[in-house]
């Protein structure tokens, strides 16, 4: 009897065993299966933007206000997309910021839809985001910004034939407990750069890539993070050509 329960408690254990591999096995394939994302997206560079109306409902909105929804839908280019919230806050409102504080300040009519802005200025900043032809981030060189004179990046222009210096950041590979590092061997990440003023081109208003290579049929799309980044790279800019078009 007694050697008959040990036996029942090692068919049990090998069981539970057996049960907790198979089921360990399954859990890793579903992450790794799970982990891997299609970049690529059926529709042109407007149909993305329309399918994602959580992140793109404005920045759509603008395109087409812009007069440049024929250009989303045919050309072929690169897009560092800015972010709906990015818009909200250059607009803001009169207590809090954003043109409409500037205009509210200066008794000049605020801005309660997009179509308030003019046209001319959505068009002149959305230029400022797209780049010919389809470059995804392995198409970029590296930056390094503590060492640009080793790894400088490089310079585009952009639609509107402004200046962007564009570069993969090569993050450091740091082991859990911080002892351990391997240069340049973590994940990387898109950058890009907008150059204010080519007298001074060392000075670069930078902006973080969140989501690159997203690849719709004519073109690629590099969504901004809309915590480093404000609209048109430098919202002062925007502003006070909003602010001026209201005279």
């Amino acid at each position: 009897m007694k050697n008959s329960c040990i036996r029942s408690i090692k068919h049990v254990a090998y069981f539970l065993l057996t049960l907790l591999i198979v089921t360990a096995c399954n859990k890793d394939d579903y992450y790794t299966d799970g982990g891997l994302a299609n970049p690529h997206f059926n529709g042109t560079i407007m149909q993305y933007l329309d399918s994602k109306p959580m992140e793109f409902d404005t920045i759509a909105q603008i395109v087409r206000l812009a007069g440049l929804e024929e250009t989303f839908n045919t050309d072929e280019f690169t897009f560092f997309c800015p972010r709906d919230r990015d818009v909200k806050e250059l607009i803001g409102d009169y207590r809090n910021g954003g043109a409409n504080t500037e205009l509210y300040t200066l008794n000049r009519d605020t801005i309660k839809t997009l179509s308030d802005v003019d046209s001319l200025i959505w068009r002149k900043y959305m230029l400022r985001y797209m780049f010919k032809g389809k470059n995804l981030l392995a198409d970029y060189p590296q930056v390094d910004f503590n060492v640009l004179n080793i790894y400088p990046g490089q310079n585009y222009y952009a639609y509107d034939n402004s200046v962007c210096n564009i570069g993969v950041v090569f993050n450091d590979a740091v082991s859990s407990d911080g002892k351990s590092v391997l240069k340049y061997m973590g994940y990387r990440q898109l950058h890009i750069c907008y150059i204010p003023n080519l007298s001074y081109p060392d000075v670069w208003i930078v902006a973080k890539v969140a989501s690159s290579d997203i690849q719709p049929t004519n073109g690629v799309v590099h969504a901004l993070d809309y915590t480093s980044a404000l609209f048109g790279f430098n919202s002062f800019e925007v502003i006070n050509d909003i602010v001026e078009s209201k005279r």
